[in-house]
C-alpha cells in the first residue's frame, strides 16, 4: 500500500516540479532543452545557434548552442575538452560514445558540466554548459540530470 501511495505521488509531483522548467526549442540547429527554474534567458543570439540563461541570485549559467563539426564528432568533442584545457580548467571526469560527450572541469572555486550532442543531420551539433560555485555541486545534481534528460535533438 505504501509503494502505490508513493507512486500516486510522484505521478502528482511531477507535473507541478515540470512546470517551472522552461522548454527552449532551436529551430535552426533543430534541439531542444529544459531550463531550470531560476535560469531567466537572455533571449537568442543574433545568429540563431542559442542562448544563455542566468541565475543571477546563485551566480550560474547556461549556454546552450549548436554548431557543425569540420570533421566529425569525436574531433569536436576533444576540441571542447582541448579549450577547457587551455582556459585552465582541471578536467574532472568525461566520457564520450560516437553519438554524445561531456566533461566537467574545476577552476578555483567554479565548476563547469559541458554535454555534446550529435544532431539529426549528422554534420552538426548541440551543447550545453553549466557554469557554477563548487559549493553548488550537491545541490545541482537533480538539475544536471533534468538537463542532461531534456537535451535532444528536434528534428528527427
Amino acid at each position: 500500500m505504501r509503494a502505490i501511495l508513493t507512486l500516486v505521488l510522484l505521478v502528482l509531483a511531477a507535473p507541478a516540479w515540470a512546470q517551472y522548467w522552461t522548454p527552449y526549442e532551436n529551430a535552426r540547429f533543430g534541439y531542444e532543452i529544459d531550463a531550470p527554474p531560476g535560469f531567466e534567458g537572455n533571449g537568442e543570439s543574433a545568429n540563431g545557434d542559442g542562448q544563455i540563461f542566468y541565475n543571477s541570485i546563485a551566480a550560474q549559467g547556461l549556454s546552450v548552442w549548436g554548431g557543425h563539426f569540420s570533421e566529425e564528432f569525436e574531433t569536436e568533442a576533444a576540441a571542447a575538452l582541448d579549450a577547457a584545457r587551455a582556459g585552465n580548467w582541471a578536467i574532472q571526469s568525461q566520457s564520450s560514445t560516437p553519438h554524445w560527450a561531456e566533461f566537467t572541469a574545476q577552476r578555483g572555486d567554479r565548476v563547469v558540466r559541458q554535454r555534446l550532442i550529435t544532431l539529426c543531420d549528422g554534420g552538426s551539433y548541440a551543447a550545453f554548459r553549466l557554469e557554477f560555485n563548487v559549493r553548488d555541486l550537491a545541490a545541482l545534481e537533480p538539475t544536471m540530470d533534468g538537463l542532461q534528460r531534456s537535451f535532444m535533438a528536434s528534428d528527427c
